[in-house]
């Protein structure tokens, strides 16, 4: 039985994805390359559907809350609606918005806990972040899969060490497998584009996760840094940004990803491999530091985090002319 339901996840991922690939012109769900983007040409997006119908039946199987997939049902369609034509980001963020209220207010249903109004504002904050940010990191081929393989299994782990949720464990799995369903048509060469409706999607699940899972602090700082290498890029592009004084709601290539992916012309499939390989040594680390408790642990990721810092100015300075290029280039599309 497990087996069955293991191979239907996979499927899912692989059906969803099929489908995009054949019907992606008669949809209109086709992205179109220019000077952001990381591939050149014409390549269907949306095939995240697969993964979305994954998550709703294996939700539905585990009677896991309607608060929970219903609102990343929700968030998901309207994203769609964003791989078809282009939305506003107001409109995407009040959904987001909502969406994690919604989830937050009747999750207590599912995890027995009600929340303070403090820790509910901070969750939401923390999910519609989390949730965009995944979106962002989503630009060259097979990294949200791999991201979403490994964060997933380090987080099955948790729970079942941690707290035996079999719901939980039941929600995991159904990513973790139907990611590897979608994986081929991904990776290592893009036939498909998982777009907003599973980037967007993942970051809304694996956030709400972390929420559910969260018994204390410790839990919080163990989770959070599952997805480590993500969190990482984000703010120190966000700080480099910020530093330049760049508009954040303008879309740009500044991620450090991005530049090994484009100006230091490494192939997509290492970088996110190597991605992937960072985030499991940080997980594992995690694992390793938990039963010494949270500085500890808080410790091993701001080593973590200043080895990043660390390579990113190596490589920004190693890229000197062509990066001031990269920063003229955002500086111009923001006057425009």
């Amino acid at each position: 039985m497990i087996l069955f339901l293991l191979l239907i996840y996979i499927f899912l991922g692989s059906l969803g994805a099929w489908l995009i690939l054949r019907y992606a012109g008669t949809i209109d769900l086709l992205d179109h390359s220019n000077d952001r983007s990381s591939h050149k040409g014409v390549i269907p997006k949306g095939g995240g559907i697969g993964i979305l119908a994954a998550i709703v039946i294996s939700s539905i199987s585990a009677k896991i809350t309607p608060a929970f997939w219903g609102a990343a049902t929700a968030l998901s369609f309207i994203s769609l609606l964003g791989d078809r034509k282009e939305i506003s980001p107001k409109l995407r963020l009040t959904v987001q918005f909502i969406s994690a209220i919604i989830f937050l207010v009747f999750s207590h249903q599912y995890t027995h806990t009600s929340y303070p109004i403090p820790a509910i504002l901070f969750f939401v904050l923390f999910i519609v972040a989390t949730t965009n940010w995944y979106n962002f990191m989503d630009g060259i081929n097979g990294i949200a899969a791999i991201t979403a393989i490994v964060g997933f299994s380090l987080l099955t782990y948790y729970n079942l060490d941690s707290h035996s949720n079999n719901k939980l464990t039941i929600l995991s799995v159904s990513i973790i497998f139907s990611c590897l369903g979608f994986m081929p048509f991904n990776f290592p060469k893009a036939k498909v584009f998982m777009g907003d409706v599973g980037s967007i999607l993942i970051g809304f699940v694996f956030s709400s996760f972390v929420v559910m899972l969260s018994d204390n602090f410790l839990d919080f700082v163990c989770l959070t840094g599952f997805l480590f290498p993500f969190y990482a890029d984000e703010f120190v592009t966000m700080a480099i940004r910020l530093k330049d004084g760049e508009n954040f709601f303008k879309a740009h290539r500044r991620h450090f990803y991005q530049l090994l992916a484009n100006e230091m012309s490494i192939e997509h499939w290492k970088v996110s491999i190597g991605y992937g390989l960072l985030q499991l040594i940080v997980g594992l680390s995690i694992l390793f530091t938990r039963p010494f408790g949270v500085s500890y642990v808080i410790l091993i990721l701001s080593c973590f985090l200043a080895v990043f810092i660390i390579a990113n100015y190596i490589i920004r300075k190693k890229l000197g002319v062509r990066y001031e290029e990269i920063k003229a280039k955002s500086h111009k599309k923001i006057r425009n």
